[in-house]
């Protein structure tokens, strides 16, 4: 596999050529890196692939720019529900106890210590928020489960398995109460089906608007 940089119309593209690959394929990272994969082709054809598909990467660059990064100054901030704090703050007690036992000069060891104060936040809030509208739905589910992930807010499996993402607690209260009943609704629908979309509307109304909020919104 062969690796070079395109720039094209002020844009930057990272070109990865592998001969095993039997189609093209471009793809806008959360990151704003452009990354384009072909076989092995000509320059004309690259030219030809790319001015074709330029509205469709400015598109995704633009929603990009737009969207709302739930990143933060570490050891300085905390994002709790879509607010950010000072570290100070009592919320983080359990979070500064943490810091002061690390290394601060690791950058990947204080953000250990971040992920575990929102796992066990999350532990006791998500859990919460679960319950309360199990009981409303009169739903049944047999665990939940809590991790940091990149692409999806949470889950459910076929075994009733309920995953949330820890990094809920960094969102708007009336987002997280959405994504809660989305999977939970999935106890009966385990599926995006009209009849699916319906059982989240019916106990929370605002969820198309509040779907739209959440797709400007990326995971690191």
């Amino acid at each position: 596999m062969s690796t070079n940089k395109i720039n094209f119309n002020d844009l930057e593209i990272l070109h990865l050529q592998k001969t095993t690959l039997k189609h093209s394929y471009i793809s806008v990272k959360k990151n704003g890196e452009i990354v384009l994969k072909t076989p092995k082709v000509s320059n004309t054809f690259i030219q030809k692939l790319l001015t074709q598909r330029e509205p469709w990467i400015r598109k995704q660059l633009k929603i990009i720019n737009s969207s709302k990064s739930l990143s933060l100054n570490l050891q300085d901030e905390i994002l709790l529900f879509g607010e950010v704090f000072s570290i100070d703050t009592d919320e983080a007690i359990e979070l500064r106890d943490s810091l002061t036992k690390v290394d601060t000069s690791n950058q990947e060891a204080i953000q250990k210590c971040y992920d575990r104060f929102y796992k066990s936040y999350a532990t006791l809030y998500l859990t919460q928020r679960v319950e309360h509208y199990a009981k409303i739905m009169k739903l049944e589910y047999s665990e939940i489960r809590y991790k940091k992930m990149r692409s999806r807010w949470g889950s459910c499996s076929s075994k009733r398995v309920i995953t949330l993402n820890i990094e809920l607690l960094k969102i708007d209260k009336k987002l997280i109460d959405f994504i809660v009943v989305h999977e939970l609704s999935h106890l009966v629908h385990m599926n995006h089906s009209k009849r699916f979309h319906s059982l989240v509307c019916e106990y929370i109304p605002e969820a198309k608007a509040l779907n739209k909020e959440l797709r400007a919104i990326y995971l690191l």
